[in-house]
């Protein structure tokens, strides 16, 4: 069996159709979103609007938010109004469940607040109400002028679908597993919701297709084949992912075999977060995976080592995580003070095996003693040692040139800020 390399450079995009989404551009020449979903009750205003606020911040270039109910849908032009007060415009979607039809027609300020509506066919109505109800959404979604997402999941995909391709699947000579239907299934109901939007009149370039699915084989096989059969803008998630490394590595080798294949427009890494854990954590996961893969660039890079048995003290590891924490911290601020610091490179080593080297790769690096080395940091600049760091203040002494190097390089009164900032 052939084997496929994917360690070549990326694949080009799978051309799709570019859909606008109030300003954020999914599909098409864009770069790949990255977009979050609060787990607030939207019936609380002012949880929502702060955790969406906290998204926002931390780089979710879109949020989803429930709405399940009447008490979400009144909240919802609430939440918007809010959140514009404090200077936030993130484009927020809807996610409908079952009543989608109901809500949107009874509240039709959610309907108007919402910057696109996500319908999951499997569940948007059953047996004769399913095709009513579905056009009831898209017809709303057509008269406020909003994209939508046909998102269908496999926990609720649609079963007269299913059942019909069971059964001409036994009924053939060659049949296929149970596995495989599927995810014939998963396609073709997330194609035929398209192809039934587009009928009733929504345009094409408002439409988003995804097909989630918790295997990460079977969600990298029904990508690649709805890439195939379909130009539209496709967004990226791997459901019910599950906590922590597991999560994070289960989302992030499925999206990266998708992404490497130019395959996704916009991505949602779906953490189950701690009990009151950090939401936005799913953010950062979904920003170094792109960064990682070099796809986009969200925050400079810090560079440092695991560390080993030449390196006891745990100064660099204090270090990298202080620098780390804090370019995290303030990068809301240095987007708009510094154009191109998300480019940066820092590197902060533990010994000299690799420290120099590593150092004179990032544009700032520092190389801390390890274990029975002089007691002398080096620090390199764009290539070049430009000072050795010695004493107790090493680490503060370190900061304090990361700071003033981001400065000079990105501040104001350089030319390549200002360059960057007229070309934005």
């Amino acid at each position: 069996m052939a084997q496929t390399s994917y360690l070549s450079a990326p694949l080009p995009r799978k051309h799709t159709i570019a859909v606008d989404v109030a300003g954020v551009i999914v599909g098409g020449d864009a770069p790949v979103v990255v977009q979050s979903m609060t787990n607030t009750d939207t019936a609380d205003i002012d949880a929502t609007v702060t955790q969406v606020a906290q998204l926002a911040r931390a780089g979710s270039e879109l949020v989803r938010i429930t709405v399940d109910r009447d008490e979400s849908a009144a909240a919802v032009p609430h939440i918007r109004e809010k959140l514009a007060k404090r200077g936030i415009h993130v484009p927020l979607i809807g996610d409908f469940h079952y009543i989608g039809h109901k809500l949107l027609a009874d509240h039709p300020a959610c309907a108007e607040a919402l910057d696109k509506y996500r319908i999951n066919p499997g569940n948007v109505g059953f047996r004769e109400k399913k095709d009513r109800q579905f056009a009831a959404i898209v017809e709303t979604a057509i008269a406020h002028g909003k994209p939508v997402r046909i998102g269908v999941n496999w926990g609720s995909l649609d079963q007269a679908l299913l059942t019909r391709l069971m059964d001409d699947n036994h009924a053939a000579g060659a049949p296929l597993s149970a596995r495989e239907v599927t995810r014939e299934a998963i396609v073709q109901s997330a194609l035929r919701s398209a192809e039934q939007a587009e009928a009733i009149g929504l345009p094409r370039n408002r439409i988003i297709l995804s097909a989630k699915v918790s295997q990460v084989q079977d969600l990298v096989a029904v990508y690649v084949e709805l890439a195939k059969r379909s130009d539209h803008a496709l967004h990226l998630g791997l459901t019910e992912a599950g906590m922590d490394t597991k999560g994070i590595v289960a989302s992030s080798a499925s999206m990266a075999l998708l992404l490497q294949q130019g395959i996704g427009d916009t991505i949602r890494i779906s953490l189950t977060p701690e009990p009151g854990g950090d939401r936005t954590r799913e953010v950062k996961v979904a920003q170094e995976l792109l960064q990682t893969m070099g796809f986009r660039s969200f925050v400079p890079i810090v560079a440092a080592c695991p560390g080993c048995g030449r390196t006891t003290s745990t100064v660099f590891q204090e270090l990298a995580r202080d620098i780390q924490g804090h370019i995290r911290n303030e990068m809301p601020i240095w987007r708009e003070k510094y154009p191109g610091v998300e480019e940066l490179n820092v590197a902060v080593m533990g010994c000299i095996v690799n420290g120099p080297g590593e150092s004179k790769h990032a544009h700032i690096g520092i190389s801390l003693p390890g274990t029975g080395e002089s007691p002398a940091a080096p620090v390199f600049v764009d290539g070049k040692k430009v000072a050795t760091l010695r004493g107790p203040t090493i680490a503060e002494d370190f900061k304090k040139m990361v700071l003033d190097y981001i400065e000079t390089r990105y501040g104001p009164k350089n030319d390549v800020g200002n360059a960057m900032r007229e070309a934005g």
